[in-house]
């Protein structure tokens, strides 16, 4: 018999409501006492506000209320009980113009565990009249075909019809997504939602209700409003008002609302936010079910059917290896989230089309998830979790408020019209480029710990097109990196022409335990612009003129001091002038303003700038490269 060991003996217990002045305690270390925080101030300062407006707590500390069942109203834990041997849908997608090159490909995927076929086509994608060839090798009726389109949806759907009755494809057996999204491609395209033509779309719900029971004929696809900088909030609230849209229409055309949820599909967006992206699918799937609960949808039909794909937002064109870890972390967060079908992006998507090897990383994301993992053997696997149960709950309340404001709009497409989505997902935005500028929201290998010296992955990255109407602006798709990438561009334009980086000089002070970490921090932010450093290690401002005077090679025009206030204290008044006797012409420091004394000589002389961290680290290094004489 296996002896129990009582891990929590010999310590206290505590009630909950001394959490507070504990957290208290912990934040007023090295706080002077007329700073200290009291308990319920030390609360407000551990909360975190997401930039749609959620708060996310510093510690849940009471139950939830009873969980209920996935497959059972209100579907927040699941529309079923997840299949261990196939837990969800491994949808590869391809939008490669080459037909033989497109046909190798989705066979490749196909041996090698992708379960779903989705095909873009269009110009520039793959062209209808190659679906085909393209297909050729496919077993149409076990791999699902999931159609997506550059501008008409209807050629593609039609041609894959047409394919499926051509190889005799039993209609029962025929699977997959037809790809019509009317309200989705107004967005898009900023084109008036208004003049949005339904009527393909419910011709083909009509049909594959007749004919093709596994066969959805559209789509919700909220990317486009999450890739224009929506929030979580926005991106949820969007796809239940696009999906009320759909409901109306089709009822207008004489399809009931419990006969037209089974004709589209939601496709959501997922991040390398873990728990906000796995509580936005819960979420959505609990306001859907509310939804189709007040239009007599029966219960064994309210469930939403999900299609995760990993944010192209959130992927980086600079140190693209890191991408490999987004897409991760958004692949286990869509399958905790309870996703039917998942898409992970090849981490080199921003640099063009993906390769063989970058191909297989990204459904080998999906395998080891799924199968080593064990993540796929399990239904709502945070399903109890205060946390996750109570940003379920918060999230789901507020994107109902934004579907309440769209529909007193007047419904998806009049609010679209009126600007209200793209007003607010540009105050999204801007909020949301205000943490990125400050690295409140640090994006790995861009804006924190970035290699100034990297190569390129290929040698020029495609620019997407991004379409839009003069009268509905605001969603236009843009990564969140693109702030930062323009900084490099400017340096590696710069060094193209000069045939050298733009740097800075680190004048480091006293010893390293003193100048070290301020000289690492520096270095960093200033290779966020591609700036290199040089460094130079001084114990005194005599031994800095030395070095000054016979330097080993030419000295840029910016240097910036490094160390601690307590050097700065001795020698920084010394060391500005020793610098500004070089010639050099713009002297920043690391640190705080109040950190550099008064020179009595010269009481006027201070740096022309300081640095520290929670600075406008964009607008600062615009700001340097414009007085280095790097061109915009």
């Amino acid at each position: 018999m296996t002896e129990e060991t009582p891990l929590a003996a010999g310590f206290e217990t505590l009630p909950k409501d001394r959490w507070p002045e504990l957290a208290a305690a912990a934040l007023n270390r090295k706080r002077p006492p007329e700073k200290q925080f009291n308990g319920e101030q030390a609360v407000e300062r551990l909360l975190t506000k997401t930039v749609d407006g959620l708060t996310i707590q510093p510690l849940y500390r009471d139950g939830h209320k009873p969980l209920g069942r996935p497959g059972l109203m209100p579907f927040t834990r699941g529309t079923k009980l997840r299949d261990p041997q196939a837990p969800w849908e491994v949808r590869q997608m391809h939008a490669t113009s080459d037909a033989e090159a497109t046909r190798k490909a989705v066979l490749l995927d196909l041996e090698r565990g992708v379960t779903g076929v989705w095909l873009h086509t269009g110009p520039g994608a793959v062209a209808v009249e190659d679906l085909p060839k393209v297909l050729a090798d496919v077993y149409l009726d076990l791999a699902p075909i999931t159609l997506s389109s550059v501008e008409h949806d209807r050629p593609a759907a039609d041609a894959l019809m047409a394919l499926w009755a051509e190889r005799d494809i039993d209609d029962s057996a025929a699977a997959g997504v037809l790809g019509y999204d009317p309200l989705g491609r107004a967005a898009r395209e900023g084109t008036p939602a208004a003049d949005a033509d339904f009527s393909d779309f419910i011709d083909a719900g009509k049909t594959c209700l007749a004919r093709y029971p596994k066969v959805r004929a559209g789509v919700v696809d909220a990317r486009p409003y999450h890739d224009a900088g929506a929030g979580d909030v926005e991106e949820v609230a969007c796809a239940i008002a696009t999906g009320i849209a759909y409901l109306r229409a089709f009822e207008e055309a004489g399809v009931s609302p419990a006969e037209a949820v089974s004709q589209w599909e939601f496709r959501i967006s997922a991040t390398a936010d873990q728990f906000l992206t796995i509580a936005k699918f819960r979420a959505m799937r609990r306001l859907w079910a509310r939804v189709t609960e007040a239009c007599d949808v029966p219960e064994d039909r309210r469930g939403a059917v999900q299609h995760a794909v990993t944010s192209w937002r959130m992927l980086t064109r600079d140190d693209p290896w890191v991408n490999m870890l987004r897409g991760t972390v958004a692949c286990f967060s869509s399958a905790v989230g309870g996703a039917e079908a998942i898409t992970v992006s090849p981490y080199d998507a921003v640099w063009g089309e993906p390769d063989v090897l970058t191909r297989r990383i990204a459904r080998n994301t999906q395998i080891l998830v799924a199968e080593e993992s064990n993540v796929g053997r399990v239904t709502d696997p945070a399903g109890g979790s205060w946390y996750v149960e109570q940003l379920t709950d918060d999230l789901a309340r507020r994107a109902w408020e934004f579907v309440q404001e769209i529909e007193s709009a007047g419904g998806m497409a009049a609010a679209l019209d009126a600007n209200l989505i793209a007003d607010r997902i540009t105050a999204v935005a801007a909020e949301r480029d205000k943490r990125l500028a400050r690295r409140a929201q640090p994006i790995t290998g861009v804006s924190t710990f970035p290699n100034p010296s990297e190569r390129s992955l290929r040698e020029s990255v495609p620019q997407a097109v991004a379409k839009g109407h003069d009268d509905l602006p605001g969603l236009f798709p843009r990564r969140d990196s693109e702030m930062f990438e323009a900084l490099r561009d400017r340096s590696a334009a710069y060094a193209a022409k000069s045939g050298h980086e733009p740097a800075a000089l680190l004048v480091c002070l006293g010893a390293r335990r003193e100048f070290g970490p301020r000289e690492m921090f520096t270095a960093n932010l200033l290779g966020v612009a591609g700036i290199s450093t040089r460094a130079i290690e001084v114990a005194s401002a005599e031994a800095l003129s030395t070095q000054l005077s016979s330097p080993s090679e030419p000295l840029p025009n910016v240097a910036v001091l490094c160390s601690s206030a307590k050097v700065y204290a001795d020698l920084a008044p010394d060391a500005l002038a020793a610098l500004r006797a070089a010639g050099i012409e713009r002297v920043l420091m690391a640190g705080q303003e109040r950190e550099f004394p008064v020179n009595q000589d010269s009481p006027g002389d201070r740096p022309d700038g300081v640095i520290f961290d929670g600075i406008d680290v964009v607008a600062t290094l615009h700001t340097l490269l414009d007085e280095m004489g790097v061109a915009r």
